[in-house]
């Protein structure tokens, strides 16, 4: 019996070890490398279902979104949150989105196009001139 309770005691700490060590190993490591993402299908938080030329109200995180309807657009087409001087923010045809990269990363064959940062920040790839002219992702509601 007193056999027993020592395994029994020996079994479940080892158990408990072992799924500390897999909880620990399974965190997500915040200095990891960002997971390779270059289409709008595999980037988080695009809003389904809304209309073009319609008011939005983020123009910084999480700007896009997957239009229903609006002037001459097909449904299912790639928008995004932005506001012209002078306006309130509304629902833009997107120019084309490369899914998630890091700001300040280079950008060269993607000049003028969109993406978004892994924690849901705006970018797009421009010319910056303090930098040789290089084409970096830069926030995009600037």
């Amino acid at each position: 019996m007193q056999n027993i309770r020592v395994m029994t005691a020996i079994l479940s700490a080892a158990l408990v070890a072992g799924a500390v060590a897999a909880a620990g190993s399974s965190a997500a490591d915040p200095g990891s490398p960002v997971q390779q993402c270059d289409y709008p299908a595999c980037t988080p938080g695009i809003m389904p279902n809304v209309v073009l030329g319609a008011p939005c109200s983020n123009t910084t995180y999480f700007v896009f979104g997957s239009a229903v309807a609006g002037p001459s657009t097909v449904p299912g087409r790639l928008v995004f949150c932005g506001s012209p001087r002078r306006y309130e923010p509304r629902w833009f045809r997107s120019p084309e989105m490369h899914g998630i990269k890091e700001e300040g990363a280079k950008c060269d064959a993607y000049d003028g196009e969109v993406a978004q940062a892994p924690d849901g920040l705006f970018l797009t790839c421009v010319a910056d001139v303090a930098n040789d002219g290089q084409t970096l992702w830069r926030r995009g509601d600037l």
